[in-house]
């Protein structure tokens, strides 16, 4: 007869089994397990010994508030002969006698969060259970190590801004595995209002990774629940911060935390997609940002951005927009939900832009739906689609009332990007969007996903070309050219009208003051002639209208006397920050102090008041941002110059993100990478 173990007490054995899960950077004081991967505790029994056949030992498996075997929450199973890895099993891998060891499965397809081991009548155990993207039978199963130590263990990246032709890259400090931030993650799970309604289907859901992804794109965001964050695009950043004043994601989801879970004051769409990664990551979910430029914002899913300027070129705000750029994450996990072949990157999106099934979320949604123009796939891939892919249209408002088409090149989804596994440089993956223009699988996708303005499309006129053209070199402070460039491919004289006209531009897209305007009314060109026109853009006029965004936008309207029609050429330039000078001094080593000496010249023709450096790096700064104050102004071409000392706690290869602020020169950012020894 089965005779049950009389356990004592018991030791999780953290420190090996954290380990092995790859868990032990969120520490080794609890159990954090990954499913579907044995792990080991010991049992110390008050009385008898374990004898093989005979011992027995009854082990119940909860999570959630409600649990059921029918949901999934709930598994019973006592011990096999041997693991049984494809569900809930326990086995003893230790001779017998009074010490035993017991080692235990998760179910591969188990859902995540915080569970209760009960062992015999009364002994509970709790420990955490993550996904588990080193497991074969796992759905976010990816079987490249160095994929998986980029996409799931790095705790810093970098994120690109800027402009298509000028890409910034940004470094962000993820933080995944930084004190407290696993429990915060699965307090945004539980604070979902999904669970709030519904707490065992809800738990129930959490076994996959399509349903978390869904629920984290809805609750990154606060439109609709007591989500992390509240966007901000206009009229300044009263009662918070500004979106680039964040270096990482730890301080917004401590202060969410602790400010019992009321929205965090601002974010943007790099601040809600790095957010998203890091709890994604932190949950076992493969994850990285991707920056897709020139992204239409498609309001009524026609997949055709409607833009109207005025006479001078100018554009009249509305709602559908092309922003400078857009972020958003990509998850990585199988689809069974769809036909086959539509397994690994899925785009989701937790900027609030359009709602979807009631909720301002979007995603998951394959990559390759996208690509292949598959439109009809969960979820919300028309809006997927028309970012990287929406023809744009631009007609001019005239004084009278009437409008007129204008004929412009408007480029979409271009140079989409993300940092490439392994080092910092960018990685283009247009083409996992996307096929090449003017192909013929690009026109079968288009035909798939009914895009007839793109299919009806004809090559421009040759006629009268007009393009803008910049100088390398656009450093905020300096004054600097651009130029407006005409050519008249006719084999006639033609005579125009030239406005060319510039504009402070959020990256989103929302306009301004004027940086500077040029009216020609008379611009006779020969034929096959070219004319450059400059615009001279003086920090004077431009300093006082850019926002932290750092951008401009450039319009030329070109409007041919002889056939009445008009042309139209937009380009946002980017202006450059000054460099960051990080210095290391020190030997960098593991629990001793190091000192960075941190410089930045000011380039402007006006003194800095109110300086500031800020650093933060995982496992560098103790999950804190360490702030250093200028007690003195910076006057034009001097150096802004701190030593800050921080304390690593791990060894690797560690990114220290470095923030510079003032009074006109706002959230300058830059990092250094650190090797830090044992």
């Amino acid at each position: 007869m089965a005779q049950a173990l009389d356990i004592e007490r018991w030791n999780l054995e953290c420190l090996f089994n954290n380990t092995d899960h790859r868990t032990d950077l969120n520490g080794v004081d609890r159990l954090i397990v990954r499913r579907g991967q044995p792990f080991t505790i010991s049992l110390y029994l008050r009385s008898g010994s374990y004898q093989p056949g005979i011992s027995s030992l009854d082990c119940i498996a909860e999570t959630g508030p409600q649990p059921s075997e029918q949901y999934g929450t709930r598994a019973s199973f006592g011990l096999s002969s041997s693991l049984d890895t494809s569900t809930w099993s326990a086995t003893v891998t230790s001779p017998p006698g009074d010490m035993v060891a017991l080692s235990i499965c998760s179910s591969p397809k188990a859902p995540i969060g915080r569970y209760t081991l009960t062992l015999g009548q009364s002994e509970k155990i709790e420990f955490i259970l993550l996904f588990n993207p080193w497991c074969p039978a796992d759905t976010v199963y990816m079987d490249n190590e160095q994929n998986l130590a980029e996409y799931v263990l790095s705790q810093d990246g970098i994120i690109f801004r800027g402009s298509s032709r000028h890409i910034i890259p940004t470094p962000w400090n993820f933080g995944q595995f930084e004190s407290g931030i696993l429990d915060i993650c699965l307090r945004i799970l539980d604070m979902n209002p999904k669970c709030l309604r519904n707490p065992g289907k809800d738990y129930s859901g959490r076994r996959n990774p399509i349903y978390v992804t869904r629920v984290l794109s809805a609750m990154v965001n606060c439109n609709d629940d007591k989500g992390v964050l509240l966007g901000k695009w206009t009229d300044g950043y009263e009662g918070g911060v500004s979106p680039l004043f964040w270096r990482g994601s730890v301080e917004i989801l401590r202060n969410w935390d602790t400010q019992s879970c009321q929205p965090v004051r601002y974010g943007q769409c790099w601040v809600f997609a790095a957010v998203a990664c890091s709890v994604s990551r932190a949950l076992g979910i493969p994850c990285r940002v991707i920056t897709n430029y020139l992204s239409a914002h498609d309001t009524n899913s026609n997949l055709v951005i409607e833009r109207y300027v005025n006479e001078n070129g100018e554009l009249i705000q509305s709602r559908e927009m092309i922003w400078n750029y857009h972020c958003w994450v990509e998850s990585w996990m199988t689809r069974p939900d769809l036909k086959p072949d539509f397994d690994g990157w899925q785009a989701s999106d937790p900027t609030p832009q359009e709602k979807s099934e009631g909720v301002y979320c979007c995603g998951p949604i394959p990559l390759r739906a996208i690509k292949e123009g598959e439109l009809a796939f969960k979820y919300d891939a028309p809006f997927v689609f028309a970012e990287v892919n929406a023809d744009v249209v631009t007609m001019m408002k005239k004084k009278d009332g009437s409008t007129s088409k204008v004929t412009t090149i408007g480029l979409v989804g271009q140079m989409i990007s993300t940092k490439s596994v392994g080092s910092d440089s960018r990685e283009d993956i247009t083409h996992l969007y996307k096929y090449p223009e003017g192909s013929d699988e690009e026109r079968e996708a288009f035909t798939k996903a009914n895009h007839q303005n793109k299919l009806l499309q004809e090559n421009p006129d040759p006629g009268l070309h007009l393009t803008i053209k910049v100088t390398p070199d656009m450093r905020k402070g300096c004054d600097f050219d651009v130029f407006a460039v005409v050519t008249n491919n006719t084999e006639g004289e033609r005579k125009c009208r030239l406005v060319f006209g510039s504009c402070a531009v959020s990256y989103n897209g929302f306009l301004g003051g004027n940086c500077g305007f040029k009216d020609l009314l008379n611009v006779q060109l020969p034929p096959g002639a070219e004319r450059r026109v400059p615009l001279r853009l003086n920090y004077s006029k431009y300093g006082g209208q850019v926002t932290e965004d750092n951008l401009i936008r450039l319009a030329a309207l070109l409007h041919d006397y002889s056939t009445g029609e008009a042309k139209l050429a937009m380009r946002n330039i980017v202006l450059d920050n000054p460099e960051i000078k990080v210095r290391i001094l020190g030997e960098p080593k593991e629990n001793r102090k190091l000192a960075a000496e941190i410089s930045l010249q000011n380039p402007l023709p006006e003194p800095l008041d109110n300086c500031c450096f800020s650093i933060e790096g995982a496992n560098l700064t103790g999950g804190n941002i360490i702030s250093e104050r200028l007690g003195c102004t910076v006057g034009p071409g001097e150096d802004a110059k701190v030593k800050i000392y921080f304390t690593p706690t791990h060894s690797g290869l560690r990114k220290l993100v470095v923030d510079f602020d003032s009074n006109k020169l706002c959230h300058v950012k830059g990092y250094r990478n650190v090797i830090i020894g044992k």
